[in-house]
């Protein structure tokens, strides 16, 4: 498999991971050469410091990594990342400086180093192996990182090669690899099955708009996961400025993080009942694309004022929770790029969520810091119930004045929903390349999720 830990090998490289606190100490545990060798080379342990030191015929022999302070740490994640990248090519196993917690992070920071996309270039050489370290759940992670790379393939595929049928075969695909089944209600066919605001959306491109239904296990709580997957969005006739619809290939990166997440979930094989529903559409410009001011009906029947056609994923969304609601699942998560008042409020490395029930909430929050997927829980508050009411419909898709952007849109995707419901706002994208992460389309929210679904469904 293409994240994989190397098997274990009595020719593995020790590898040290050395803090700059105490470092006098740290480096004399080392072996009498090697540390002699780390105090000739001025090794001082700094976060990212690596140093490899040779036997008398000149192979390595051990290896070093700076583990900087404390303080440095706290100011990013996968740090052990870094290391993979720079260490010459060869196998190494993790010999002493971290402790559980820490070598679960170190693990997989490892594993999604190696995350290359290389679809339309030469693809990149493969980087330094691990030997899964003692203690931790290699198959568990490897999973992990696997469906994290799957949410990467998606969001980086150009919008040309990306679009609702693209989507919907990355879906089948995935479905067959879990036995899962998939259905997909297609074009008009939205209309004859009572979902007009998807077919609303996306009819205006010569891609047809289509939901996606997957569904897999039969047994266990049912946990439903809905994914906005507009393929592109150029606002509609309300269209984007140019320097807007730069990244508009990334605006399915709801879709793609449910997708990384169901594999997840099923390649573990936990016990529950999943289903994931996915409104895909292109909001395109035509002679028949909706207007401002049109007033669509929803599958739920509350009828909706169109004040903005870029406010588009919310009104999709809408269809498809309110379809998700109709068998009563234990919990109900939507993940969408939606505002980008969510990313003006926390910035594009936290996971913005949504929720009424506090202990949902508190389980999200640790289970975040545990697997170092950070996320920051926002209100839905109620006193704004009235921006998103514009009085000639029951609901407004895009309140003016610009306050308060995405609690509005929670709240919006909120009255479509009646069972347990939880909404991340996520940005899906790096904007400049970090420790496991490079630049593009990243997966956030999902290992969170997936982390806190033992006690968020009592598993």
């Amino acid at each position: 498999m293409p994240f994989a830990f190397a098997d274990t090998s009595d020719d593995a490289i020790p590898l040290h991971v050395i803090g700059s606190d105490d470092l006098d100490q740290q480096l004399a545990d080392l072996p009498p050469m090697a540390s002699a060798w780390a105090k000739a080379q001025e090794f001082k342990g700094t976060l990212g410091q690596v140093l490899c030191v040779p036997d008398q015929t000149g192979q390595v022999e051990l290896a070093l990594v700076g583990y900087g302070t404390v303080e440095k740490r706290a100011r990013g994640r996968f740090h052990m990342a870094t290391a993979a990248t720079k260490l010459p090519k060869g196998t190494y196993q993790i010999a002493n400086g971290l402790d559980q917690p820490d070598l679960e992070e170190a693990a997989l920071a490892w594993l999604l180093a190696g995350y290359s996309f290389d679809t339309y270039r030469k693809p990149k050489g493969e980087i330094a192996q691990l030997v899964a370290p003692d203690g931790i759940h290699a198959t568990r992670l490897e999973i992990i990182a696997a469906g994290e790379a799957l949410t990467r393939d998606l969001i980086n595929t150009p919008a040309s090669d990306m679009g609702p049928d693209e989507l919907e075969y990355a879906a089948s695909a995935l479905a067959a690899d879990h036995g899962a089944t998939l259905n997909v209600i297609t074009g008009d066919d939205l209309i004859s099955s009572n979902f007009p605001m998807i077919h609303t959306v996306g009819r205006a491109s010569v891609r047809a708009p289509r939901l996606l239904d997957m569904r897999w296990g039969d047994a266990g709580p049912q946990l439903t996961l809905v994914g906005k997957g507009v393929c592109f969005d150029t606002g509609g006739l309300n269209i984007k400025p140019g320097s807007s619809m730069g990244l508009m290939k990334k605006d399915m990166g709801g879709a793609a993080t449910v997708l990384g997440l169901a594999h997840m979930i099923m390649g573990l094989g936990l016990k529950l009942r999943l289903r994931v529903l996915i409104p895909a559409v292109e909001n395109s410009i035509d002679g028949n694309a909706f207007r401002p001011q049109d007033i669509l009906t929803s599958r739920k029947g509350l009828t909706v004022e169109i004040n903005n056609t870029d406010a588009e994923g919310r009104l999709v969304l809408a269809d498809a929770l309110t379809l998700s609601d109709e068998d009563e699942p234990d919990l109900v998560i939507s993940m969408a790029t939606l505002t980008g008042a969510a990313r003006v409020a926390v910035g594009p490395d936290l996971s913005p969520f949504y929720t009424d029930s506090d202990a949902h909430a508190d389980a999200i929050m640790q289970s975040g810091r545990a697997v170092a997927d950070p996320v920051w829980r926002m209100p839905f508050h109620e006193p704004y119930e009235k921006m998103i009411e514009p009085g000639i419909a029951d609901l407004d898709n895009a309140p003016s004045g610009g306050f308060a952007g995405s609690i509005t849109a929670a709240l919006f995707l909120r009255r479509f929903v009646e069972s347990p419901y939880m909404h991340f706002d996520i940005y899906g994208w790096q904007p400049s390349a970090a420790p496991a992460r490079l630049k593009g389309g990243v997966g956030m929210g999902a290992r969170a999720v997936l982390e806190a679904l033992p006690k968020l469904l009592d598993l």
